[in-house]
């Protein structure tokens, strides 16, 4: 595929997925839902972290998600109790569970206290061609507090020949 052809390819899949007929129906509609920079981060995020499997489970579950962090993702992060954290114990989504979910509240909270959010990550460690300097390095630093093991299947690595698709959804 030459430029040009790669260039009407793209400009085709533009207009294919860049409707609010798509986003009705794909997960990419959860953070649509918010206008604070923090808040889609956080909600395309986790909501990239359980995209796989039946997109009508994941969009239910991502929707329930936000309800679980009373529709405010990043006020939850921020100022949640351990008695807050504790109602999102019966969480499930394919193999991610309750404990990952609390990991995961946590672990934000530390990102967005510690290394100014997820965007300020992501654009410290980006290279010009590549992001997977960055996912790298925000998977570092999202797993620096204590954690259960299996909570980290959870973030890939690029640097450990992973992909990294979900998170470069989000």
């Amino acid at each position: 595929m030459n430029k040009s052809e790669l260039k009407s390819f793209l400009d085709f899949k533009v207009e294919q997925y860049n409707t609010s007929h798509f986003i009705e129906t794909d997960p990419i509609q959860i953070p649509h839902q918010f206008s604070k920079k923090e808040n889609i981060e956080i909600a395309g995020f986790l909501t990239a972290t359980i995209a796989w499997g039946n997109r009508k489970s994941i969009l239910k579950n991502a929707d329930r998600l936000m309800e679980l962090l009373d529709r405010s993702p990043y006020d939850f992060v921020i100022n949640h109790s351990p008695a807050d954290l504790e109602k999102l114990e019966n969480f499930v989504h394919r193999t991610f569970q309750g404990i990952d979910l609390q990991y995961f509240i946590k672990a934000l909270k530390n990102i967005y206290l510690n290394y100014g959010g997820i965007e300020k990550i992501f654009s410290t460690y980006a290279e010009e061609r590549s992001l997977q300097p960055a996912i790298h390095h925000f998977k570092q630093a999202f797993f620096e507090l204590p954690h259960a093991r299996r909570t980290e299947k959870h973030v890939s690595d690029p640097q450990k020949n992973s992909a990294a698709k979900r998170i470069n959804m989000s």
